[in-house]
């Protein structure tokens, strides 16, 4: 599927991407939409055209090149993160801040398509007891356990999950992984609340006016020990401030893109909060999450909303910019077209 300029996305032959003896040359056949490539569909974030979208992918080797560890037909993930192993922040180890990093689907052609290359540092073997259709969402799993990873959730700390999509469901999981009680789930959708509960939050609140009071009544009045923001509203961003104990942690997972506004910046002093921002992920978040998932500590298939054939992508698009309480993840089969 090629995007050749903002909205024009059409189903194309392209050549197959040529594999040098460092890469792992892997066929997709499952891919996850995301909000980057709603934006980068629309134009707001701007790409060089002709563009191959996508960083959400799963597929099977096709050729392993040098990659002892690696064998034709393997189940894999791709870590779409590309850095450069030489500027100083990899040589310490923060290769998803390199400036001169990529992602794929925006900087390069990524898994919207039948064939893609990759180093086999970004590419992860998956078990067969992981199914083919939520193995996408792997690599969103990434980035909810590298943000956790920053602000040190311990056993026995309430923890409040403000959103209930896709990351904030995921978010919601993860802390009770990490012992976390009890971990509160906001949103203003009924359904999503609901399954906030079965995947593990011990109280769900609609969001709204009484949240703030009713968070800190389920913390004994203090407020909670970590709150992880998750929709990038800045009204909903003050609410987390208001939300959290004094000495508490608010991490900024959802990505803000507004200028200025109004925040309680007093509370921010006088409750001496720490406020913990976490981008994209790293390589070595990828076995954690797979174990996580092949365990099954985090559920995946109750997030897959809708599977559709990747020739209807740009229908899927769409469907993201439409308001659903229950729309959760979309995922694409590259298998039926043509």
């Amino acid at each position: 599927m090629v995007l050749r300029a903002p909205g024009d996305l059409v189903l194309d032959d392209v050549a197959r991407p040529r594999r040098d003896a460092s890469q792992v040359q892997v066929r997709v056949t499952h891919s996850g939409i995301c909000g980057t490539d709603f934006k980068i569909f629309s134009g707001a974030i701007p790409v060089s055209y002709p563009r191959i979208m996508g960083h959400e992918m799963f597929g099977e080797v096709v050729d392993a090149g040098d990659a002892d560890r690696l064998r034709p037909g393997d189940r894999v993930i791709i870590d779409p993160e590309l850095y450069c192993g030489a500027c100083f922040h990899c040589r310490i180890g923060q290769t998803h801040l390199c400036p001169n990093g990529m992602l794929v689907g925006r900087d390069t052609n990524g898994g919207f398509a039948e064939y893609l290359n990759a180093p086999p540092s970004h590419v992860f073997h998956l078990p067969d007891s992981i199914d083919s259709r939520t193995a996408p969402m792997i690599q969103v799993l990434t980035t909810c356990l590298h943000a956790q990873r920053q602000v040190s959730i311990f056993p026995g700390e309430s923890v409040v999950v403000f959103g209930l999509g896709v990351t904030g469901q995921l978010h919601v999981q993860l802390a009770k992984a990490r012992g976390a009680s009890p971990v509160i789930g906001v949103t203003r959708s009924a359904a999503k609340r609901a399954l906030a509960e079965t995947l593990g939050a011990d109280i769900t609140l609609p969001g709204g006016e009484g949240a703030i009071d009713k968070v800190r009544e389920a913390t004994g009045g203090r407020g909670a020990d970590a709150v992880i923001e998750t929709t990038g509203i800045l009204p909903s961003v003050a609410a987390s401030v208001n939300m959290a104990r004094a000495g508490g942690r608010v991490l900024l997972f959802g990505i803000i893109t507004a200028q200025e506004g109004a925040l309680p910046f007093y509370d921010l002093y006088f409750k001496e909060l720490s406020l913990i921002s976490a981008r994209v992920a790293k390589s070595e978040d990828y076995p954690s999450s797979i174990a996580l998932v092949q365990r099954g500590t985090v559920r995946l298939e109750p997030l897959v909303s809708d599977v559709r054939p990747l020739e209807e992508l740009k229908a899927a698009i769409g469907m993201l910019g439409s308001d659903s309480a229950t729309r959760m993840k979309i995922i694409m089969e590259h298998n039926k077209v043509g």
